[in-house]
């Protein structure tokens, strides 16, 4: 190995009276010069502010979208130095009471296999602490784009609550013939008024297998993807101010903006407006 000006290392550490390795020390500890990460570091900041509980996956995704040609391993060395990993998920109870003797349904969603919206909804209830009492979210879910198309935020956890959730979901969205509605095997679901309503809108019931938390774990996983990105990030004063704040991330944070990994790493309504597009093109070639 030689230096500038054709001096070797040998002669110059001679020359210098210093040890081989002294050379080589102070050589690595010189002003490194500018970060060739800057520009990507400074993106990758700012997409952690926007979403913290984003981890390495989701973020190479989203830098991507942002015409970042990145790989993923940089962006974990980057996210690993600046203290930006996110932190283990908590687990959450259950609230499904299925000690009831209203009539269950068999559990057809397990066999389906989706190609659009409007084929299969998934419904699920949960727990939200405010400052001074407990409050109930229920919410259904398009299972093939994993969009919410339907909520409602109360003090109980009668039908009531299930039935305005399903009503909201009936009214933005058209009933597919053989469309299926799968739950739990709460109360809330096996309600008459709730099936009831079901049949009605000649939407077949589907409940989940006694015992078998796994059977609607869509719901579960989005459960959780709420209280880590959303509920347990505030601290809401009562019931108005939760629904207002639960209202903006399920309608324009968690359906326009988050990123899913399941769908490609596009929010729900830009992966649904994908399949209509795809839909109609292959109508016209028809």
């Amino acid at each position: 190995m030689k230096a500038k000006r054709g001096l070797t290392i040998e002669r110059m550490v001679k020359l210098g009276r210093v040890s081989r390795s002294g050379f080589y020390r102070f050589e690595q500890d010189a002003d490194p010069g500018p970060d060739r990460d800057m520009d990507l570091r400074d993106a990758i900041q700012k997409i952690a502010v926007e979403w913290p509980s984003y981890g390495r996956p989701r973020v190479t995704a989203e830098l991507r979208h942002r015409a970042w040609n990145v790989n993923s391993k940089r962006v974990y060395r980057i996210m690993r130095e600046d203290n930006l990993l996110c932190v283990r998920r908590r687990k959450f109870v259950v609230t499904t009471n299925s000690n009831h003797t209203r009539k269950v349904y068999p559990n057809l969603a397990r066999n389906m296999i989706l190609t659009a919206p409007n084929q299969l909804w998934r419904a699920d209830i949960t727990y939200i602490r405010l400052r001074d009492e407990f409050v109930f979210l229920a919410v259904i879910l398009d299972a093939y784009s994993r969009r919410v198309i339907g909520w409602e935020l109360d003090r109980t956890m009668e039908d009531s609550l299930t039935l305005a959730a399903l009503r909201m979901a009936l009214q933005h969205r058209t009933v597919q013939p053989g469309m299926v509605h799968h739950s739990d095997r709460g109360t809330q679901y096996a309600s008459g008024d709730y099936t009831d309503l079901l049949k009605a809108k000649s939407i077949t019931i589907s409940m989940s297998r006694k015992g078998n938390p796994w059977d609607n774990a869509a719901c579960e996983s989005f459960m959780k993807t709420l209280k880590y990105e959303e509920v347990l990030r505030n601290e809401y004063r009562d019931l108005a101010e939760a629904r207002g704040s639960i209202r903006e991330f399920l309608e324009k944070v968690y359906n326009r903006k988050r990123l899913h990994s399941a769908l490609g790493y596009v929010p729900p309504a830009k992966f649904e407006a994908a399949h209509k597009k795809e839909a109609a093109a292959r109508q016209l070639s028809v």
